[in-house]
This record gives C-alpha cells, structure tokens and sequence, in this order.
C-alpha cells in the first residue's frame, strides 16, 4: 500500500489590520495598513488633496482609491473592514467642524468601525515624538506646500493657528515661495531690482528663455499653483549657492517657522520646559543649512530647553503611530513601524 502524500501544512495567515493611516496632504497622499505588532501590512501613495478648492467629496474619491489600493496589496479584507480605527491627517482640514465634516464621510465610506480625522500637522507632531514618552506632547510645524504649526501641552491642552493664506496671517509655504521667486526673479530681469541666481534657476526649470514667459504662462493659465509650490527647491538652492537676494527669503521664512513655534510654546507655558519641535514638510526636510541653523537658534534662544528635530520618515508613520496609541500597542510596536520606514 502506497504511503499517503504528505500534507503541507496551511501557510500562516497575515496578520489583520489594526489601523488605516492617511497623511493626506496638498500634494501627495499616503496610506498605510498596520498590524496590532507594528507590521506594516501594505503602502500606498496617491494624488493630493485640497478640500478648499475640490470639496470634500471629490477628496473622498481619493483617499478611496489610494486605501482600496493598500487593501488590495495587504489581500483584501477579511471581515469585512479594511482595518479596526481609521486615522487620517489631512491638510486642510483647519478647523473642528472641518474635521468633522471630513470624519462624518470617512466614516460613511465604510473602511473601519471607528474614524479619527485631524490636521495634517498632529502627524508631524506624532512622527518626531519618542514612543515611549507618555503623554504624548510638544510643538509641530509643517512647511509643505503651506506652512502651519500646533502645540500639545503635557496636560492635553492644544493650540492652533487658523492656516488659511494671507487672510490669516501666514506666509511661507512653498506656494508663497514660489511666487517670491518669480516677483525677485522678475524684478531682476526687468531692472527694478538685484541681480539673482533665481532668474536662470527659473527659466531653466521651467524651460523657457525669460522670466516674462513664465509671467505670460501664469496669464494665460498656462502655468498652475503646482508649478509655483515647486519653485520652492530653487529658493533654497540658490541660499546655498550664497545668493543675497535667496538668502533673504529664506531668512525670513527662518523667522516665520520660529515665530510660529515660539507662540505656540508661549500660549501652553512650554517655554520653559524640554519641549520637543517637530519640524517636517518638503521645505524643512530639504535641510537646508541656513534654514535649520537659524530655526534652531531662535527656539533655543527662546527657550534654551526645547529640543529641536526634524523628521526622518514620512508623516504617514505619525498618522499611522496615532491609530497604534489609539488600540493601545506596546512601544515594541511602533518601534517595528518606524523600522519598516527607515530601511
């Protein structure tokens, strides 16, 4: 009688999603699936959202193709539910109610049983914060495409700034920079102001002969508000090429990310304690040196404990370190995800 066939034993199954993070952000968005242990189950990256300018609904269309994409790379739900909580940082969504609103259709598109929607800064903020410090607090600043900041103190307390434009006070986004680099670069070829590197640095990376054709295409709409936030690199290029003029700009957007901090820390009573300010976003992770020096300078002189940093992994992580805190993962968790973040 012939020997049974051996039975292969079944593969194990992977583990299921605990928590759904997004980092929605104006110009890119990030999804990730994380398992109970901190096990990154799937990744994925989609367009950027602006729920000013588009509406809430077209930024669901969004989020829900980028999340059913990570649901189909982590092999589809297995009950039914994408993961248990939801976590999603999301740019512009500024105010409570905006949150809610966001919360409110998150929540109907059926990804998880419960939702959590906060502004893209608590990502920032969560990303630079040691896991195994308890609670969870300090100052984050986000200078992407806009430029915001929050403060959490110790006691839970938090504060905010509005972060609508120029209406509101701000400047320094990488949109703002941009158009600061088109008015020096035009004023230089013009003749009405300084000679600077930004007028070649412009023309060659949009691939035009002069600035005025770049001021011509902005005209005739040729040239959108994605073209300007990417103008941004060039300013800090030029900084550190020594150009007087790009030097300037970036000395005041040193000052603009410092100031924003400072209040922050000054409205929760922080400046006195060893408070961490977490700074993130394309322009600040560029690193340029006269920008951290000189951000770290003015914090430290503010408050000689504060503890600056810069994040080394994407916001996505915070968001996703959010959801872990929220099912109550050990530290060995969230210590595995940043793991997967930093290979």
């Amino acid at each position: 009688m012939a020997d049974a066939d051996p039975k292969t034993p079944p593969a194990p199954e992977a583990p299921e999603a605990a928590v759904l993070a997004i980092d929605g952000g104006n110009s890119k968005t990030d999804v990730a699936l994380v398992a109970d242990d901190g096990t990154l189950l799937a990744s994925a990256r989609g367009p950027g959202i602006n729920s000013h300018q588009t509406g809430v609904d077209q930024v669901m269309l969004i989020l829900d193709a980028v999340v059913k994409q990570a649901a189909t790379q982590a092999g589809g739900p297995r009950s039914g539910w994408v993961a248990r909580h939801t976590v999603a940082c999301l740019a512009n969504a500024d105010l409570p109610e905006e949150e809610a609103e966001h919360a409110a259709a998150i929540q109907a598109l059926g990804w998880t049983p419960t939702v959590t929607v906060v502004n893209d800064t608590f990502a920032i903020l969560r990303t630079g914060l040691a896991d195994e410090a308890r609670p969870h607090w300090g100052v984050g600043v986000v200078c992407g495409a806009g430029i915001n900041c929050v403060g959490v103190g110790p006691d839970g307390r938090v504060t905010r700034f509005l972060a609508l434009g120029t209406t509101s006070g701000d400047w320094g986004g990488g949109y703002g920079l941009g158009l600061e680099v088109l008015w020096h670069a035009a004023r230089a070829e013009d003749g009405r102001g300084p000679g600077t590197l930004l007028a070649g640095y412009l023309t060659g990376h949009l691939g035009v002969e002069t600035v005025e054709d770049v001021t011509l295409g902005i005209h005739k709409g040729k040239i959108g508000e994605d073209d300007l936030t990417g103008l941004a690199p060039l300013l800090l290029r030029a900084a550190e090429a020594g150009d007087d003029v790009a030097r300037t700009v970036v000395g005041r957007l040193t000052d603009e990310i410092s100031v924003m901090a400072i209040t922050a820390m000054r409205r929760l009573g922080l400046t006195g304690l060893a408070t961490p300010v977490v700074l993130g976003g394309g322009v600040i992770t560029a690193r340029n040196p006269q920008l951290i020096s000189g951000i770290t300078g003015q914090l430290t002189q503010a408050a000689p404990l504060a503890q600056v940093r810069v994040i080394d992994v994407p916001p996505v992580v915070g968001a996703a370190l959010l959801g872990l805190d929220h099912v109550h993962a050990p530290v060995a968790a969230e210590a595995r995800l940043r793991a997967a973040y930093e290979v």
